[in-house]
């Protein structure tokens, strides 16, 4: 089944998705006037001087960063959604791999998941991820990720990532609860900003 080399959620979410109208449905709402790009909105607050997308899909928000001039690169594991990115964007640099165990050729300001990377991963690679996201951070650097928080067993805590961030050497500076700013207030989603402490 697609999406099985994410995670068995991640396949049933590829299940039940058209991609064709899902790759077409943010640009029907900025048709509609709805804004899309809250994600690279806050993000660019931070003024980062590169930015890796982890977990990046189709590739909408590391475009949109590119559009306002940001030296982005993205990364997948799921190869039919990274052909929709490539295909939009063939001057970005897209990579197929794995974010709990790539090594990529360079560090970043910043790392963005905006896409509910954190729900979707398997759960047994949760802490690896963030450790080898904040491997990928120049000193100082940003890890900046959003996702659901969900009343179900086993599903990721703010204290479990939390707990990863620190152990990766990362320490929180902000929390939100939507991408447009709106301050944390224990709500069901939250956008996470934390900082690489580690020596340089």
């Amino acid at each position: 089944m697609s999406g099985e080399q994410v995670s068995a959620r991640w396949a049933q979410w590829r299940a039940e998705i058209d991609l064709g109208e899902y790759h077409t449905r943010w640009a029907r709402l900025e048709a509609d006037g709805t804004a899309p790009h809250g994600e690279a909105d806050l993000i660019c607050l931070y003024t980062p001087s590169s930015v890796l997308d982890a977990g990046c899909g189709m590739g909408r928000v590391a475009i949109e960063l590119a559009h306002r001039g940001v030296d982005v690169e993205g990364v997948d594991l799921d190869p039919d959604l990274l052909a929709y990115a490539r295909s939009d964007a063939p001057h970005i640099t897209w990579y197929h791999d794995d974010l709990a165990t790539m090594s990529l050729p360079r560090q970043y300001a910043l790392v963005a998941m905006p896409g509910n990377v954190m729900l979707f991963c398997k759960a047994e690679v949760r802490g690896a991820i963030v450790a080898n996201l904040a491997r990928h951070l120049e000193p100082g650097g940003l890890l900046v990720a959003g996702f659901s928080l969900e009343p179900r067993r086993g599903a990721i805590t703010l204290a479990e990532y939390d707990h990863a961030a620190t152990e990766a050497g990362l320490e929180l500076v902000d929390r939100f609860a939507t991408w447009e700013g709106v301050p944390y207030d224990d709500g069901g989603y939250a956008v996470s900003i934390h900082r690489n402490v580690r020596p340089g």
